[in-house]
């Protein structure tokens, strides 16, 4: 992980880590291409449906912060949950 984007890893890791009950679970993998980073977060099974959310909208939201706090450091985000 670059130190540009450890502030935006420590966001994910902190909104994910508030939404589930298995916190120790939570594995977060960073991948890096250019300007773009990408966050594979790996979950508990009972924790996925905490962070995705009906509807998808919690993922949104975390997506959506996560992608306001890369633009702060110049970097495009994506987060993806897999199970």
């Amino acid at each position: 992980m670059t130190r540009t984007g450890a502030h935006t890893e420590e966001l994910v890791r902190y909104l994910i880590g508030s939404l589930v009950e298995n916190a120790d679970a939570v594995s977060i993998e960073c991948h890096e291409e250019a300007d773009t980073v990408r966050f594979e977060v790996t979950l508990d099974a009972e924790d996925v449906g905490k962070v995705i959310g009906r509807g998808g909208r919690i993922i949104k939201a975390i997506r959506t912060l996560a992608r306001a706090a890369g633009s702060a450091e110049g970097l495009q985000v994506d987060v993806d949950v897999i199970g």
